[in-house]
């Protein structure tokens, strides 16, 4: 598309030009945006721990008026000794120590943040050698002994990625789905499935196939009407192009070259 070319090496005598296979490998802010929309829910981000810049965030609790200076100082201390001894673990932390808001704001921003752990320490806690940890993923709460807490945490952390990944994935295989029927292949994109059909790779039917499943109008106020494009031809193939099957594109009199991964842009 950007008419890059060289010249040709088996035949240097010649002026004709060969154009490049491109390629697009770049990691772009589409993929936060996936990320974001995969994993985020109705309290706004929620980050796999991997590529969370904030892994844990400590907030200290029971921090009232009436606490005595030398339990509020054993709090915070605390805090502070479980920062360092992540950071030193490759657990990337933070403690909020902000008193202009409440415990139960903090929550919410870190929550609203997308942080994979929150962890609450609080005079009782120190009392009982404990901490609160909670997922972000699942609001899940779990108490925790100081004793061997850095591993704890980390494997926590180990724990929320695996669950993440398999929820996405679960999710992602529900709605893949492979047909070799024009109408059925509609009635899955209305179902807002991600298709696999088979195609013949001509740009003119690409083109139609996109056309012919787009709607004029939505009957439901801000969903898409866009039709079916192509995203990709799946290394791993859902099936067999047998002799005689016909390319998914109404009309085209051309066989399947292999199944195309089709979807609808929103």
């Amino acid at each position: 598309m950007f008419d890059i070319v060289f010249e040709d090496p088996n035949n240097p005598e010649s002026k004709d030009k060969i154009h490049v296979f491109q390629n697009s490998w770049g990691i772009t802010t589409r993929t936060i945006g996936v990320m974001v929309m995969v994993h985020g829910d109705d309290n706004g981000l929620v980050l796999p721990p991997r590529v969370a810049t904030i892994q844990v965030v400590i907030v200290p609790c029971g921090i009232t008026a009436t606490l005595p200076e030398e339990t509020k100082k054993k709090v915070y201390d605390k805090c502070a000794e479980l920062v360092n001894e992540l950071k030193a673990a490759g657990i990337r932390c933070k403690a909020d120590y902000r008193e202009n808001y409440s415990p139960g704001w903090k929550f919410n921003h870190w929550e609203l943040k997308g942080v994979p752990i929150r962890v609450e320490i609080g005079p009782k806690d120190i009392e009982k050698e404990q901490f609160v940890a909670v997922r972000r993923d699942t609001g899940t709460k779990v108490t925790m002994k100081e004793d061997g807490r850095s591993v704890s945490l980390g494997n926590l952390l180990e724990e929320i990625h695996a669950s993440m990944y398999s929820k996405a994935e679960k999710e992602l295989n529900e709605h893949l789905a492979v047909t070799t029927s024009w109408e059925e292949f509609c009635r899955l994109l209305e179902n807002k499935r991600l298709i696999q059909a088979p195609f013949c790779g001509a740009i003119p039917c690409e083109e139609k196939i996109k056309k012919d499943s787009s709607k004029e109008e939505s009957t439901e106020i801000g969903a898409p009407a866009m039709g079916a494009k192509g995203l990709c031809i799946p290394f791993k193939q859902p099936a067999e192009v047998t002799p005689g099957m016909k390319c998914i594109c109404p009309d085209c009199s051309e066989p399947a070259k292999y199944f195309t991964l089709f979807g609808r842009s929103y």
